[in-house]
């Protein structure tokens, strides 16, 4: 009988997946659903033939030189892979595979939500309430920002989007987008998009822009303090890809001025550290500050499961994973 592989799991998954992961394989699960630490993340790269990491996961070139011979694959329980050093991995044999389209329509949904929880001000209004401070309507109270008309800006025109373009096209928005080249010419009709070469000719004309763009060397701090200088200060920024595409330090300093009018950030440059600057502008709501669950649905989750799943039982069967990340893709 072939002898069952060993996959290491860093985090808790769905119970229907941890269940079908023990069915299949060797799987040593971490219970506590506490982030490993560096030494345990060493050890279990030592002992696995597959090790399936996720964001919180830091796997670089230290951890991987580490890593004992039977490991062949890392099974990344996520869209992104800035966690790994892919290089590394690559040039030591590994091969790393992510979980793509899956969480597409969910973290268009939560981006979609946050523009209109910053422009209309819901979380503010929620409080008031329960906080039992509602005196009743006023003509000019809790004002916040019509969307229908106004520009939005895409800074990234992949899966999510161009799925969040399509939301704000329904909600009379008009689409503006950069990228590092045009979507196909179908998706942009579709989508009566406009396409700017220039990111900083498209900040400094947007009434709305949204980071949907993956954390590279290349787009790391892409929005920086000299590019959100050139946004209107009316406008809002929304973040939900990854916190280090924004310079974060210098979004807070414009919105504290009134250069920029607010923001809806689910994603941080230190998370889980969130600037206490920025607590302090969301408890004057000025900001909407979400922990990091753009793609947290359950149907999301056990999607990116299966995905994991099946790159594991494709690479242990001697084909190719249908998610495998290869340099050209980084």
């Amino acid at each position: 009988m072939k002898k069952r592989p060993v996959v290491v799991v860093t985090r808790r998954l769905p119970d229907v997946i941890e269940t079908r992961m023990r069915e299949l394989f060797d799987t040593r699960l971490n219970l506590e659903d506490e982030p490993l630490s560096r030494e345990a993340l060493a050890e279990a790269m030592a002992t696995a033939d597959v090790l399936v990491p996720t964001v919180t996961d830091d796997i670089d070139e230290a951890l991987i030189a580490q890593a004992g011979p039977g490991l062949k694959l890392i099974a990344n329980f996520g869209n992104g892979v800035d966690n790994i050093d892919v290089q590394a991995a690559l040039a030591r044999g590994i091969t790393v595979t992510n979980t793509p389209g899956v969480l597409t329509e969910d973290t268009a949904d939560m981006t979609m939500a946050l523009i209109l929880a910053v422009a209309r001000r819901i979380p503010e209004g929620a409080r008031i309430i329960p906080e039992g401070k509602w005196t009743g309507w006023s003509p000019t109270w809790m004002l916040g920002r019509r969307i229908t008309g106004k520009r939005l800006g895409i800074v990234g025109m992949g899966r999510i989007g161009q799925a969040l373009a399509r939301r704000a096209k329904a909600f009379g928005l008009s689409i503006h987008y950069h990228n590092r080249r045009h979507v196909p010419p179908k998706i942009e009709a579709e989508l009566e998009a406009t396409y700017w070469e220039s990111l900083d000719q498209m900040l400094a004309r947007m009434d709305i822009v949204s980071v949907n763009c993956p954390h590279t060397p290349a787009t790391y701090h892409l929005l920086s303090a000299r590019r959100l200088k050139l946004m209107k200060p009316d406008a809002i920024l929304v973040n939900t890809a990854r916190g280090e595409v924004i310079d974060e330090a210098a979004l807070t300093r414009l919105i504290e001025a009134g250069a920029i009018a607010g923001a809806g950030l689910d994603v941080f440059e230190e998370e889980p550290a969130v600037n206490p600057r920025l607590v302090r502008l969301a408890k004057q709501g000025k900001v909407v500050l979400l922990p990091h669950m753009g793609s947290a649905t359950h149907e999301g989750r056990i999607a990116m499961g299966e995905k994991v799943i099946v790159n594991i039982r494709s690479f242990i069967d001697g084909h190719k994973p249908p998610d495998r990340v290869l340099p050209g893709m980084l």
